[in-house]
């Protein structure tokens, strides 16, 4: 994947984070529906579009670990090993989640976080200086679309803004591992 960033598209993707919109765009698994994870208002945005179940939790990517602090109050040293060691995209449910929209959190005040290592996602979290909810690009129950032209129309027609970054590669339509782990350091695989 070319590391080539439209700067156009980079900024309109920006505008309609910070106007509170939703945007289609790739991500390092499969194609992601996000929005602003401080933004109450986004995030129930993103559950209306999904028809997805409140009571299930989101993921938000962040571009850098220094960055988790920020969101999590109690970081186990061991994720921080996990996230420089691990080579495929690694999802961390943390406990006590923090300056998140609290409708991004779930009911055990758990959050799920990943450090992106994708071109334009770096790029985005980088300008954009905040967390980005990442949910699958689907109606909730739907089958996840593999690449950019499997996404529903309805996903494509609830969306403010879709970014033309990367919708002609097609990704192994995996999702990432989820790992839960708990302040001492105690992990568990949730989806592997």
């Amino acid at each position: 994947m070319s590391g080539f960033v439209d700067r156009e598209d980079l900024n309109k993707a920006l505008e309609t984070l910070k106007n509170g919109g939703l945007i289609l765009y790739p991500t390092d698994t499969i194609w992601g529906i996000g929005c602003d994870a401080t933004n109450p208002e986004a995030v129930e945005k993103v559950f209306q579009l999904k028809g997805r179940d409140k009571s299930k939790s989101l993921i938000v990517l962040l571009h850098n670990d220094n960055q988790l602090a920020s969101y999590v109050n109690e970081i186990p040293e061991v994720a921080y090993q996990l996230i420089e060691y691990t080579e495929k995209p690694l999802t961390i449910v943390y406990s006590n989640a923090k300056n998140l929209a609290p409708n991004a959190i779930a009911e055990d005040g758990s959050i799920g976080i990943r450090i992106v290592k994708h071109p334009f996602c770096e790029q985005l979290l980088q300008r954009f200086r905040k967390p980005i909810i990442s949910t699958s690009a689907n109606i909730s129950g739907a089958p996840t679309a593999k690449d950019f032209d499997e996404i529903a129309d309805a996903i494509k027609e609830g969306v403010d803004y879709i970014v033309a970054y990367g919708r002609d590669v097609a990704t192994d339509g995996k999702s990432s591992t989820i790992m839960k782990l708990d302040p001492s350091g105690k992990f568990e695989f949730i989806r592997k």
